[in-house]
């Protein structure tokens, strides 16, 4: 995949997460969310969280992400978009495959991933259709995974994979393999 593919992947993942957490409001955030562990607005939380700690790695430094993310209470597609920002910045003062000048190199897929799965989550919890998220998020996001995600890694976020109904589609063979419960 090119640099400018990966801009333009990344980007993708980046917009729908943000179009998806414009859905969140008071109201949602309680919602239970396929991340057993947490609901809307943890989950909110964490992927905007995302952003800060993508940013470390790709300028090179070592995020800490076990570290509770700050509590957002409104406004989270526009807080969200802020991170992202920063995000694609991060990644194209990059060499190759993001990461600032001195910085770390990061694949692009560990970025989408993330975000492709959250995205997911929050759609099922919203009651947004997969059909309305952008497929090759998914297939970059699943390919990396696939290729990196392996079992005795995988705790917390990320369970034991399930199998994925016949005919599934990509966001659902994604949510599979994350050890999501999908039908």
């Amino acid at each position: 995949m090119a640099t400018t593919d990966e801009a333009g992947i990344l980007s993708r993942a980046l917009d729908q997460t943000g179009d998806l957490l414009d859905r969140v409001h008071a109201e949602t955030v309680s919602r239970p969310t396929p991340c057993k562990q947490w609901d809307v607005g943890t989950l909110a939380d964490h992927v905007i969280a995302d952003g800060t700690n993508f940013v470390t790695m790709l300028r090179g430094g070592q995020p800490d992400w076990s570290a509770p993310a700050a509590h957002v209470g409104e406004s989270w597609g526009p807080t969200f978009r802020v991170g992202a920002d920063d995000v694609l910045h991060a990644w194209d003062q990059g060499p190759g495959a993001g990461g600032g000048e001195g910085g770390a190199s990061v694949p692009v897929g560990l970025l989408v991933a993330e975000y492709a799965v959250h995205s997911w989550d929050l759609a099922q919890a919203l009651g947004v259709p997969s059909s309305q998220l952008d497929p090759e998020v998914a297939e970059v996001g699943l390919e990396f995974m696939q290729a990196t995600l392996k079992p005795e890694m995988r705790s917390g976020a990320f369970g034991p994979e399930v199998t994925a109904p016949e005919g599934a589609g990509a966001y659902e063979r994604l949510a599979a393999f994350a050890g999501r419960q999908v039908s």
